[in-house]
């Protein structure tokens, strides 16, 4: 049985709210498509009071900006894009190259082909997210893109230099200070000074996601993503005090991000809604974290473990922290998360932040049918054949047979020809 605790908003209150930004999104990357540089230049000094000579910064610009960063800030910078790399480099050697021969004289295999360019897109404003630089920059350069473009928006007008210099150390080929959907927009379409990109990566607001998802198709995308989710599973070796840490630490993100508990602890649960008050009394982003905690947040109490693990599946949030007994019963039998963090060492801002997993993840559902942002993400996987003279004779004999049985005359004759050529026909 399940007791709901708290409520957050519903889903048909969250799709309202989602179909608000969609206009605004058209009728910006329209106006790009329509108006080139002068639309982006226009959309730039209107939402970001940013009108430089050039959004593309020169390389002795990006060496003078590296300059003004601390040397403790870069070191971290890098000890965090080491553990990406390491990571993504184990990911990217699990992936190979396959040929079988799987009929004599028939030889069918893939290859892993890096895309060719990508435009990777690192948030700003009030929360300037360092760490997406090497989540996909970085990590498009392990798969071997060979173009990789950045944008990331002006903070207050200013340029935002640890963001740069995360970016170049990542390896990005051009960094341009540009934001928002005039950003997503150009990387995609392309102007007179932005060659446009065969994909689009990377976390951002409201307008940045729905930019996204209008653009897809036009370009690829690592996927649809929305307000950051945190889940919490928990039994009653748990403490509130962290419980409430993790879920309030994420709900800074933005008002609209979910937290959820799930656990088969209702002191547990008292005690947790007790101790986020006492938190968001001297929490500094709490502005924020209140709102999304009292808009989206939700708690329930379960009776056993299933029980729990069958809500967390059907949730299917973006992070999934469990502070259990047994952490590892979840690592086995759960199916739909975008990142499990097992047991109390661990939290969702190691993986956010520094510890190599990737922060790009699934929201809204989507962990049902996709993971997150990988080096596999920058690879197509595409196949090819071979076939030797008898080989193709005899292949071609049931493919005609097949072709016909679809009324594809024409397929059919593409394999009758060979039979003719290669072999004799039997029965066709």
């Amino acid at each position: 049985m399940i007791t709901m605790i708290k409520k957050g908003k519903t889903q048909e209150e969250i799709a309202q709210n989602d179909a608000q930004v969609f206009k605004t999104v058209q009728q910006t990357i329209s106006s790009i498509e329509t108006e080139g540089d002068m639309a982006v230049k226009r959309m730039s000094k209107q939402f970001d009071k940013w009108e430089p000579e050039s959004f593309l910064l020169t390389k002795e610009q990006i060496e003078e900006i590296i300059k003004t960063v601390p040397v403790q800030t870069i070191e971290d910078i890098k000890f965090a894009q080491d553990n990406v790399r390491r990571f993504a480099e184990a990911q990217r050697k699990s992936m190979n190259d396959i040929e079988v021969e799987t009929l004599p004289g028939v030889i069918l295999g893939h290859k892993n082909i890096p895309v060719s360019s990508v435009g990777c897109y690192i948030p700003g404003g009030r929360y300037p997210m360092v760490a997406s630089a090497h989540m996909s920059v970085l990590t498009a350069k392990v798969a071997g893109v060979k173009r990789i473009i950045a944008c990331t928006p002006p903070i207050g007008g200013e340029i935002p230099a640890a963001t740069v210099a995360a970016m170049h150390l990542a390896g990005a080929d051009e960094i341009f200070i540009l934001g928002g959907i005039q950003a997503m927009a150009a990387m995609a379409v392309g102007t007179e000074t932005i060659k446009p990109v065969d994909m689009l990566v990377g976390p951002g607001n409201a307008y940045v996601a729905e930019a996204k998802r209008q653009l897809f198709g036009r370009v690829g995308i690592d996927l649809f993503a929305g307000p950051t989710e945190t889940l919490v599973v928990a039994d009653d070796s748990a403490d509130a005090e962290m419980i409430a840490t993790d879920l309030l630490g994420q709900g800074e993100h933005g008002p609209t991000s979910p937290g959820a508990l799930i656990t088969t602890s209702e002191k547990l649960a008292y005690e947790t809604l007790k101790e986020i008050e006492r938190q968001l009394e001297v929490l500094p982003t709490a502005d924020v974290a209140r709102v999304s905690w009292e808009d989206y947040g939700t708690v329930m109490v379960v009776e056993t473990e299933e029980e729990a693990l069958a809500e967390a599946d059907r949730l299917a949030f973006e992070h999934v922290e469990i502070l259990t007994k047994n952490p590892d019963y979840f690592l086995e039998k759960m199916k739909n998360y975008g990142c499990l963090f097992l047991g109390p060492e661990t939290n969702v801002a190691y993986g956010d932040k520094v510890i190599g997993t990737n922060h790009t993840l699934p929201t809204k559902g989507a962990a049902r049918y996709t993971g997150g942002l990988w080096v596999g993400k920058f690879l197509k996987t595409c196949t090819y054949q071979k076939v030797t003279e008898e080989a193709s004779a005899y292949i071609g004999e049931y493919a005609a047979r097949l072709c016909q049985l679809e009324n594809f005359a024409g397929h059919a004759e593409q394999a009758l020809l060979r039979v003719r050529r290669y072999g004799v026909t039997q029965n066709v």
